[in-house]
C-alpha cells in the first residue's frame, strides 16, 4: 500500500476542518479520479466544490500532478504514482 497527499487550498481547507491535506492509501499506481473519490468520501460539501454533477472537474478548479494541470494530460484520467505531488488551487476571481 503507498500513501497519496493531496494539498488543499486555504479557501478548501475549512470544508475539511481546517486540514490543509488530506491523504488516501493505494496499492500502486491511481488515477486522480480515484484519489479524489477517495478523499473526498467523508466530505461530500468538498466533493460537489472540485465535480459537477457529471463528475467532470468544475472549470475553476485545477489539479496538479507534480506541477503538470491534469487538463493538459490525461484530465481525471490521469495517473497518479507514489511519492508525486497532488495539488488543488481554486481559482479566485476578482474585480
Amino acid at each position: 500500500m503507498a500513501d497519496f497527499t493531496v494539498l488543499l487550498p486555504g479557501v478548501l481547507q475549512p470544508l475539511v476542518g481546517g486540514q490543509s491535506y488530506l491523504t488516501a492509501s493505494a496499492d500502486g499506481v491511481v488515477t486522480v479520479g480515484a484519489l479524489l473519490d477517495s478523499v473526498t468520501g467523508d466530505y461530500p460539501v468538498l466533493a460537489r466544490r472540485l465535480r459537477d454533477e457529471t463528475g467532470a472537474l468544475r472549470r475553476y478548479v485545477n489539479i496538479y500532478v507534480n506541477g503538470d494541470e491534469v487538463r493538459r494530460l490525461k484530465g481525471l484520467g490521469t495517473e497518479v504514482h507514489p511519492g508525486q505531488e497532488i495539488l488543488i488551487m481554486q481559482s479566485v476571481a476578482g474585480g
